[in-house]
């Protein structure tokens, strides 16, 4: 593939379908928080409609990281 043509694909990185969808999930982290199970670390989960591929981001919003994942 030449990089004209990587330029010019966009869509999900595994089937190319452009349809994504943005969820929400927090997740706990080390230590106290561990063990007394307080979620404090926030990511938005961004997965192609068709396949189903996922990609986990921190600290951008929805639509930035619509633009990163279609490419």
């Amino acid at each position: 593939m030449s990089s004209t043509d990587e330029r010019e694909q966009s869509g999900c990185p595994k089937c190319s379908h452009t349809e994504t969808t943005v969820d929400e999930i927090s997740t706990t982290g080390g230590g106290l928080s561990k063990m007394f199970d307080i979620q404090n670390r926030s990511f938005k989960v961004v997965s192609c409609a068709n396949c189903g591929y996922s990609e986990l981001y921190k600290g951008r919003s929805s639509g930035d990281i619509v633009d990163i994942f279609l490419g």
